[in-house]
Protein backbone atom coordinates (compact mmCIF):
# COMPACT_ATOMS: atom_id res chain seq x y z
CA UNK A 1 0.00 0.00 0.00
CA UNK A 2 2.98 2.09 1.00
CA UNK A 3 4.34 1.88 -2.89
CA UNK A 4 1.04 2.48 -4.45
CA UNK A 5 0.57 5.64 -2.68
CA UNK A 6 3.84 6.50 -3.61
CA UNK A 7 2.85 5.89 -7.55
CA UNK A 8 -0.11 8.15 -6.54
CA UNK A 9 2.01 10.55 -4.86
CA UNK A 10 4.33 10.80 -8.33
CA UNK A 11 0.87 11.36 -10.48
CA UNK A 12 -0.31 7.88 -11.47
CA UNK A 13 -3.88 7.80 -10.87
CA UNK A 14 -3.95 4.45 -12.33
CA UNK A 15 -1.48 1.35 -12.16
CA UNK A 16 -1.56 -2.51 -13.55
CA UNK A 17 0.56 -4.71 -11.84
CA UNK A 18 0.76 -7.42 -13.76
CA UNK A 19 1.80 -10.27 -12.14
CA UNK A 20 2.36 -11.13 -8.32
CA UNK A 21 2.69 -13.51 -5.66
CA UNK A 22 0.39 -13.83 -2.30
CA UNK A 23 -2.40 -11.79 -4.19
CA UNK A 24 -0.83 -8.65 -3.11
CA UNK A 25 -2.17 -6.70 -5.59
CA UNK A 26 -5.34 -7.96 -5.43
CA UNK A 27 -5.35 -7.19 -1.80
CA UNK A 28 -3.84 -3.63 -2.37
CA UNK A 29 -7.01 -2.80 -5.21
CA UNK A 30 -9.74 -4.16 -2.95
CA UNK A 31 -8.58 -2.30 0.14
CA UNK A 32 -8.30 0.87 -1.48
CA UNK A 33 -11.70 0.13 -3.33
CA UNK A 34 -13.53 -0.31 -0.07
CA UNK A 35 -12.22 3.66 0.78
CA UNK A 36 -9.94 2.12 3.68
CA UNK A 37 -7.26 3.57 2.10
CA UNK A 38 -7.02 6.77 -0.67
CA UNK A 39 -4.65 5.37 -3.49
CA UNK A 40 -4.59 4.64 -7.38
CA UNK A 41 -6.97 2.57 -9.24
CA UNK A 42 -5.03 -0.99 -9.51
CA UNK A 43 -5.50 -2.97 -12.06
CA UNK A 44 -5.04 -6.52 -10.44
CA UNK A 45 -3.19 -10.03 -11.60
CA UNK A 46 -2.41 -13.27 -9.77
CA UNK A 47 1.08 -15.75 -10.54
CA UNK A 48 2.61 -15.87 -14.23
CA UNK A 49 0.82 -18.78 -15.54
CA UNK A 50 4.22 -20.46 -16.97
CA UNK A 51 5.74 -24.05 -17.76
CA UNK A 52 9.18 -25.94 -17.70
CA UNK A 53 11.60 -23.14 -19.20
CA UNK A 54 9.36 -20.64 -19.29
CA UNK A 55 9.88 -17.55 -17.39
CA UNK A 56 9.69 -17.50 -13.25
CA UNK A 57 10.60 -21.18 -13.30
CA UNK A 58 13.85 -20.61 -11.84
CA UNK A 59 14.08 -23.37 -9.72
CA UNK A 60 15.54 -26.67 -9.78
CA UNK A 61 13.07 -29.95 -11.34
CA UNK A 62 12.82 -31.63 -8.48
CA UNK A 63 11.77 -28.25 -5.89
CA UNK A 64 9.22 -27.05 -8.53
CA UNK A 65 7.80 -24.00 -8.12
CA UNK A 66 7.14 -22.85 -4.50
CA UNK A 67 4.02 -21.36 -3.62
CA UNK A 68 5.26 -18.09 -3.04
CA UNK A 69 6.68 -17.58 -6.25
CA UNK A 70 5.47 -15.19 -8.73
CA UNK A 71 4.82 -18.24 -11.01
CA UNK A 72 2.65 -20.88 -11.50
CA UNK A 73 4.12 -23.86 -13.14
CA UNK A 74 1.59 -25.61 -15.46
CA UNK A 75 2.24 -29.00 -17.02
CA UNK A 76 -0.14 -29.48 -19.59
CA UNK A 77 -3.10 -26.86 -21.27
CA UNK A 78 -5.57 -28.81 -18.96
CA UNK A 79 -3.50 -27.15 -15.72
CA UNK A 80 -3.22 -23.56 -17.76
CA UNK A 81 -6.95 -23.50 -17.76
CA UNK A 82 -7.78 -24.85 -14.40
CA UNK A 83 -5.11 -22.12 -13.08
CA UNK A 84 -6.82 -19.08 -15.22
CA UNK A 85 -10.05 -19.80 -13.71
CA UNK A 86 -8.84 -20.14 -10.04
CA UNK A 87 -7.40 -16.67 -10.56
CA UNK A 88 -10.35 -15.54 -12.35
CA UNK A 89 -12.41 -16.98 -9.38
CA UNK A 90 -9.69 -14.80 -7.05
CA UNK A 91 -10.93 -12.06 -8.55
CA UNK A 92 -7.99 -11.01 -10.64
CA UNK A 93 -8.78 -8.71 -13.70
CA UNK A 94 -6.08 -9.66 -16.11
CA UNK A 95 -3.78 -13.44 -17.01
CA UNK A 96 0.16 -13.04 -17.25
CA UNK A 97 1.61 -15.52 -19.45
CA UNK A 98 4.96 -16.21 -19.36
CA UNK A 99 5.19 -16.95 -23.04
CA UNK A 100 9.05 -16.25 -23.23
CA UNK A 101 11.49 -19.31 -22.65
CA UNK A 102 14.78 -19.39 -21.38
CA UNK A 103 16.54 -21.62 -24.32
CA UNK A 104 17.58 -20.63 -26.89
CA UNK A 105 18.50 -21.61 -30.43
CA UNK A 106 21.93 -21.95 -32.48
CA UNK A 107 20.82 -18.66 -33.83
CA UNK A 108 20.76 -17.14 -30.65
CA UNK A 109 16.46 -17.09 -30.93
CA UNK A 110 14.53 -17.31 -27.92
CA UNK A 111 12.65 -20.46 -27.97
CA UNK A 112 8.87 -19.60 -26.51
CA UNK A 113 7.55 -21.59 -23.81
CA UNK A 114 4.18 -22.72 -24.58
CA UNK A 115 3.34 -23.46 -28.21
CA UNK A 116 0.74 -21.37 -30.44
CA UNK A 117 -2.04 -24.03 -30.02
CA UNK A 118 -1.47 -23.77 -26.09
CA UNK A 119 -0.81 -20.03 -26.39
CA UNK A 120 -4.67 -19.79 -28.01
CA UNK A 121 -6.20 -21.78 -25.46
CA UNK A 122 -5.05 -19.98 -22.20
CA UNK A 123 -5.87 -16.64 -24.09
CA UNK A 124 -9.00 -18.28 -25.28
CA UNK A 125 -10.24 -18.78 -21.55
CA UNK A 126 -9.30 -16.04 -20.69
CA UNK A 127 -11.46 -14.14 -22.49
CA UNK A 128 -13.78 -16.35 -22.49
CA UNK A 129 -14.12 -15.06 -18.43
CA UNK A 130 -14.17 -11.47 -19.50
CA UNK A 131 -10.44 -10.82 -18.38
CA UNK A 132 -7.74 -9.27 -20.32
CA UNK A 133 -4.65 -11.49 -21.10
CA UNK A 134 -1.15 -10.24 -20.64
CA UNK A 135 1.78 -11.97 -22.25
CA UNK A 136 5.68 -11.83 -21.06
CA UNK A 137 7.33 -11.93 -24.83
CA UNK A 138 11.15 -10.31 -25.60
CA UNK A 139 11.56 -13.12 -28.62
CA UNK A 140 9.96 -12.92 -31.81
CA UNK A 141 8.37 -16.44 -31.80
CA UNK A 142 6.28 -15.72 -28.20
CA UNK A 143 5.63 -12.20 -29.47
CA UNK A 144 4.00 -13.67 -32.46
CA UNK A 145 2.32 -16.68 -30.91
CA UNK A 146 0.83 -13.48 -28.71
CA UNK A 147 -0.18 -11.53 -31.30
CA UNK A 148 -1.62 -14.51 -33.64
CA UNK A 149 -3.71 -15.75 -30.43
CA UNK A 150 -5.26 -11.71 -29.80
CA UNK A 151 -3.16 -11.39 -26.69
CA UNK A 152 -4.71 -7.96 -25.27
CA UNK A 153 -0.96 -6.46 -24.33
CA UNK A 154 2.24 -7.92 -25.29
CA UNK A 155 4.66 -6.56 -22.74
CA UNK A 156 8.24 -6.13 -23.76
CA UNK A 157 8.33 -7.74 -27.68
CA UNK A 158 12.10 -6.05 -28.26
CA UNK A 159 12.36 -8.42 -31.44
CA UNK A 160 9.15 -8.27 -33.12
CA UNK A 161 9.21 -8.22 -36.94
CA UNK A 162 6.54 -7.59 -39.82
CA UNK A 163 4.99 -10.93 -39.39
CA UNK A 164 4.27 -9.65 -35.96
CA UNK A 165 3.00 -6.34 -36.34
CA UNK A 166 0.47 -7.96 -39.07
CA UNK A 167 -0.57 -9.98 -36.61
CA UNK A 168 -0.82 -7.34 -33.62
CA UNK A 169 -3.12 -5.39 -36.52
CA UNK A 170 -5.26 -8.01 -37.26
CA UNK A 171 -6.06 -9.31 -33.61
CA UNK A 172 -5.56 -5.75 -32.09
CA UNK A 173 -2.91 -6.64 -29.61
CA UNK A 174 -1.07 -3.74 -27.82
CA UNK A 175 2.56 -3.75 -27.24
CA UNK A 176 4.17 -1.65 -23.61
CA UNK A 177 8.12 -1.65 -24.11
CA UNK A 178 8.44 -0.93 -21.20
CA UNK A 179 11.67 1.36 -21.72
CA UNK A 180 12.54 3.06 -18.14
CA UNK A 181 13.70 -0.43 -16.72
CA UNK A 182 16.33 -1.22 -19.26
CA UNK A 183 17.56 2.15 -19.84
CA UNK A 184 17.81 2.94 -15.70
CA UNK A 185 19.84 -0.44 -16.01
CA UNK A 186 21.96 0.69 -18.54
CA UNK A 187 22.19 4.62 -17.42
CA UNK A 188 22.76 4.18 -13.07
CA UNK A 189 23.73 0.50 -13.03
CA UNK A 190 27.29 1.00 -10.79
CA UNK A 191 30.14 -1.06 -10.73
CA UNK A 192 29.92 -2.50 -7.54
CA UNK A 193 27.05 -4.38 -8.73
CA UNK A 194 26.35 -7.54 -9.36
CA UNK A 195 24.54 -6.52 -12.49
CA UNK A 196 27.61 -4.68 -13.65
CA UNK A 197 30.01 -7.14 -13.23
CA UNK A 198 27.46 -9.81 -15.04
CA UNK A 199 27.56 -7.57 -18.09
CA UNK A 200 23.63 -6.83 -17.93
CA UNK A 201 24.13 -3.14 -18.95
CA UNK A 202 25.67 -4.14 -22.09
CA UNK A 203 23.16 -6.69 -23.14
CA UNK A 204 20.51 -4.46 -21.83
CA UNK A 205 22.12 -1.50 -24.34
CA UNK A 206 21.72 -4.24 -27.17
CA UNK A 207 18.64 -5.38 -26.42
CA UNK A 208 17.19 -1.72 -25.91
CA UNK A 209 18.64 -0.63 -29.46
CA UNK A 210 17.18 -3.27 -31.27
CA UNK A 211 13.90 -3.18 -29.53
CA UNK A 212 13.96 0.46 -30.47
CA UNK A 213 14.26 0.20 -34.44
CA UNK A 214 11.81 -2.24 -34.03
CA UNK A 215 9.14 -0.60 -31.89
CA UNK A 216 9.12 2.29 -33.84
CA UNK A 217 8.45 0.13 -37.22
CA UNK A 218 5.19 -0.76 -34.83
CA UNK A 219 4.27 2.42 -34.35
CA UNK A 220 4.69 3.31 -37.91
CA UNK A 221 2.27 0.64 -38.92
CA UNK A 222 -0.78 1.71 -36.95
CA UNK A 223 0.35 -0.84 -33.26
CA UNK A 224 -0.74 0.87 -30.43
CA UNK A 225 1.98 2.04 -27.39
CA UNK A 226 1.33 1.70 -24.30
CA UNK A 227 3.63 3.77 -21.41
CA UNK A 228 4.76 1.04 -18.71
CA UNK A 229 7.56 0.81 -16.77
CA UNK A 230 8.64 -2.67 -14.80
CA UNK A 231 8.62 -0.91 -11.50
CA UNK A 232 9.76 -2.63 -8.69
CA UNK A 233 13.47 -3.21 -9.27
CA UNK A 234 16.23 -1.88 -7.48
CA UNK A 235 17.12 0.68 -10.54
CA UNK A 236 12.89 1.62 -10.68
CA UNK A 237 11.44 1.99 -7.70
CA UNK A 238 8.14 2.56 -7.30
CA UNK A 239 6.70 6.61 -7.16
CA UNK A 240 10.90 7.59 -8.40
CA UNK A 241 10.51 6.83 -12.32
CA UNK A 242 7.11 6.14 -13.70
CA UNK A 243 7.28 9.66 -15.78
CA UNK A 244 10.64 8.65 -17.42
CA UNK A 245 8.71 6.43 -19.94
CA UNK A 246 6.76 9.45 -21.53
CA UNK A 247 10.42 11.46 -21.72
CA UNK A 248 11.66 8.37 -23.17
CA UNK A 249 9.04 7.85 -25.99
CA UNK A 250 10.00 10.87 -27.20
CA UNK A 251 13.59 10.87 -26.80
CA UNK A 252 14.29 7.00 -28.02
CA UNK A 253 10.69 6.71 -30.14
CA UNK A 254 10.15 9.50 -31.81
CA UNK A 255 6.95 10.82 -30.12
CA UNK A 256 6.04 13.95 -29.90
CA UNK A 257 5.13 15.25 -26.03
CA UNK A 258 1.44 15.64 -27.00
CA UNK A 259 1.15 12.15 -28.52
CA UNK A 260 3.76 10.85 -25.31
CA UNK A 261 0.88 12.50 -23.08
CA UNK A 262 -2.22 10.49 -24.74
CA UNK A 263 -0.15 6.78 -24.76
CA UNK A 264 0.01 7.69 -20.95
CA UNK A 265 -3.30 8.41 -20.67
CA UNK A 266 -6.41 7.91 -23.18
CA UNK A 267 -4.33 5.21 -24.88
CA UNK A 268 -3.31 3.24 -21.72
CA UNK A 269 -7.19 3.66 -20.16
CA UNK A 270 -8.24 1.67 -23.10
CA UNK A 271 -6.58 -1.26 -22.02
CA UNK A 272 -7.00 -0.60 -18.28
CA UNK A 273 -10.25 -1.99 -16.24
CA UNK A 274 -13.18 0.34 -16.34
CA UNK A 275 -11.21 2.13 -19.00
CA UNK A 276 -14.35 3.86 -20.52
CA UNK A 277 -14.50 6.10 -17.38
CA UNK A 278 -10.87 6.94 -17.12
CA UNK A 279 -7.96 8.17 -19.54
CA UNK A 280 -10.20 11.55 -20.93
CA UNK A 281 -11.91 13.73 -19.12
CA UNK A 282 -15.57 14.97 -20.36
CA UNK A 283 -18.67 14.45 -18.98
CA UNK A 284 -19.69 10.64 -17.50
CA UNK A 285 -16.28 9.85 -16.83
CA UNK A 286 -14.26 9.85 -13.57
CA UNK A 287 -12.63 13.47 -12.59
CA UNK A 288 -9.16 11.52 -12.64
CA UNK A 289 -6.41 14.20 -12.69
CA UNK A 290 -3.47 16.14 -11.66
CA UNK A 291 -2.56 19.76 -11.17
CA UNK A 292 0.78 20.79 -12.49
CA UNK A 293 2.68 24.31 -12.43
CA UNK A 294 4.30 23.86 -16.05
CA UNK A 295 3.06 22.50 -19.57
CA UNK A 296 4.68 19.07 -20.13
CA UNK A 297 4.15 19.94 -23.90
CA UNK A 298 7.22 22.42 -23.57
CA UNK A 299 9.36 19.93 -21.68
CA UNK A 300 8.13 16.33 -20.77
CA UNK A 301 11.07 15.86 -18.51
CA UNK A 302 9.61 17.87 -15.25
CA UNK A 303 6.73 15.39 -15.00
CA UNK A 304 9.46 13.11 -13.14
CA UNK A 305 9.36 16.34 -10.37
CA UNK A 306 7.32 15.72 -7.53
CA UNK A 307 7.57 18.89 -6.87
CA UNK A 308 6.38 20.27 -9.58
CA UNK A 309 2.69 18.35 -9.23
CA UNK A 310 0.58 20.44 -7.48
CA UNK A 311 -2.76 18.12 -6.86
CA UNK A 312 -3.95 14.80 -7.18
CA UNK A 313 -7.54 13.65 -8.11
CA UNK A 314 -9.29 10.99 -7.95
CA UNK A 315 -12.73 10.28 -8.86
CA UNK A 316 -12.86 14.29 -8.10
CA UNK A 317 -11.64 13.44 -4.43
CA UNK A 318 -8.26 15.45 -4.00
CA UNK A 319 -5.54 12.76 -2.92
CA UNK A 320 -2.83 14.23 -0.40
CA UNK A 321 -0.09 11.59 0.38
CA UNK A 322 3.11 12.81 2.30
CA UNK A 323 6.12 11.71 1.18
CA UNK A 324 7.79 8.92 3.66
CA UNK A 325 11.89 8.34 3.43
CA UNK A 326 12.10 4.39 4.33
CA UNK A 327 14.88 1.90 4.44
CA UNK A 328 14.43 -0.93 1.57
CA UNK A 329 16.45 -3.27 3.50
CA UNK A 330 13.89 -3.46 5.85
CA UNK A 331 10.53 -3.96 3.43
CA UNK A 332 11.86 -6.15 1.12
CA UNK A 333 14.61 -8.57 -0.37
CA UNK A 334 16.06 -5.68 -2.47
CA UNK A 335 17.24 -7.62 -5.24
CA UNK A 336 20.45 -8.46 -4.18
CA UNK A 337 21.57 -10.55 -7.18
CA UNK A 338 21.41 -7.78 -9.38
CA UNK A 339 21.84 -4.83 -7.28
CA UNK A 340 23.36 -3.88 -4.04
CA UNK A 341 21.78 0.12 -4.60
CA UNK A 342 18.13 1.53 -5.02
CA UNK A 343 18.26 3.56 -7.28
CA UNK A 344 15.79 6.28 -5.97
CA UNK A 345 15.93 9.76 -8.01
CA UNK A 346 17.96 11.32 -4.91
CA UNK A 347 20.43 8.74 -5.03
CA UNK A 348 20.97 9.16 -9.00
CA UNK A 349 21.62 12.91 -8.27
CA UNK A 350 24.08 11.99 -5.09
CA UNK A 351 25.91 9.79 -7.56
CA UNK A 352 26.22 13.00 -10.48
CA UNK A 353 27.51 15.20 -8.19
CA UNK A 354 30.19 12.42 -7.60
CA UNK A 355 30.56 12.98 -11.22
CA UNK A 356 31.13 9.52 -11.65
CA UNK A 357 32.75 8.51 -15.20
CA UNK A 358 29.56 5.70 -16.82
CA UNK A 359 26.99 8.27 -15.10
CA UNK A 360 28.61 11.78 -16.22
CA UNK A 361 28.83 9.93 -19.50
CA UNK A 362 25.15 8.92 -19.48
CA UNK A 363 24.02 12.66 -19.05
Amino acid sequence: MFFAQKVAAAGFTAICSPGDAGQISLSIRNAIRAGLFDGPRVMAAGRYVTTHQGLTDWYPTWIGAPETSIGKLVTTSAEAVEEIRRQVKDGVDCIKIALDGIQRRENGELVAAFTQDETEIMVRETHRLGKKAIAHARGREATLYAARSGVDLIFHANHLDGECIAAMLETGSLVCPTLTHPRNTIDFTQPHDPAYQRGRPEGARREYDIGCANWKKARAAGVPMLTGTDTGFAVTPYGEWNARELELFVEDLGFTPGAALRAATEVNAGFMTEGDRIGVLEPGRAADFIGLDFSPLTDIRLLQDKSRIRAVYIAGKEIRIPDRAYDPRQVTDFALINWTDLYTRERVAELRRLQRPHLAAAE
